[in-house]
């Protein structure tokens, strides 16, 4: 059978503008195969939630820095002018 006069898509017969898949044609049985597959792909990876369908990951609760200082900082000299500086 020569199947290269078929063409890849054909009118619907419903009364639409629609087309759909020929699959007297090598390429449109192809096509209908891809699509089916890629279909029942999406769907078995929706339903166990893998791949792009993967929930995040819940982030750490956070939990504060540890108290290590008070304020204001402790300084081991006291502040007062330099000696340079005094008149």
């Amino acid at each position: 059978m020569h199947h290269d006069d078929e063409p890849v898509f054909k009118r619907s017969k419903w009364g639409t503008n629609r087309y759909y898949y020929n699959p007297n044609n090598p390429i449109g049985l192809a096509l209908i195969v891809i699509s089916l597959l890629f279909a029942a792909t999406m769907m078995i990876l929706m339903s166990n939630r893998a791949g792009p369908f993967k929930p995040a990951p819940t982030p750490p609760p956070w939990t504060p820095p540890p108290y290590a200082h008070s304020w204001p900082p402790s300084s081991t000299s006291a502040p007062g002018p330099t000696q340079g500086t005094q008149r």
